[in-house]
């Protein structure tokens, strides 16, 4: 399919061409027979793991089969996903490899959602402060007025 920034530059053509990408999307980690780690993103997980071990997946898993999911994210959309992708494929193998032997590469995906969620929260009170700010003001140009 590409490398991660050809991937990225075509969602965002997609984007300014107003295709939806609003699908949920995962990035996952799959390891290969060799013991070599893969990652890739995917709206849908189970074919994509069935296409790896059919063959029918990433030329880079074909010749590793079978393949075992390690690792998934939490649903987030293309974009999102293409960057986390981008970031994991930067790591070095064996910081991969030691994130997944403590657990934390689940925990660092899932923050992800945290993220997103505190995020919104934030973006509804600065909206909420902003009506405060307008109605304060309000106020003392009406008590200005009458004085």
């Amino acid at each position: 399919m590409g490398s991660v920034r050809e991937k990225y530059k075509k969602n965002q053509r997609n984007i300014h061409a107003g295709e939806s990408t609003l699908r949920q999307w995962v990035v996952y980690l799959i390891r290969c027979s060799d013991e070599s780690l893969y990652c890739g993103i995917t709206n849908d997980l189970k074919n994509r793991l069935a296409a790896h071990n059919s063959g029918r997946g990433a030329k880079y898993t074909r010749s590793r089969r079978p393949v075992e999911l390690v690792g998934a994210s939490s649903e987030m959309t293309q974009s999102d996903a293409l960057k986390l992708e981008y970031r994991v494929k930067q790591l070095p193998a064996g910081k991969k490899n030691l994130e997944l032997s403590t657990g934390k590469f689940q925990m660092t995906m899932g923050l992800k959602k945290d993220l997103q969620a505190v995020c919104k929260t934030l973006e509804v009170l600065v909206d909420k402060t902003e009506s405060l700010l307008k109605a304060v003001a309000k106020l003392e140009n009406q008590k200005l007025e009458k004085h």
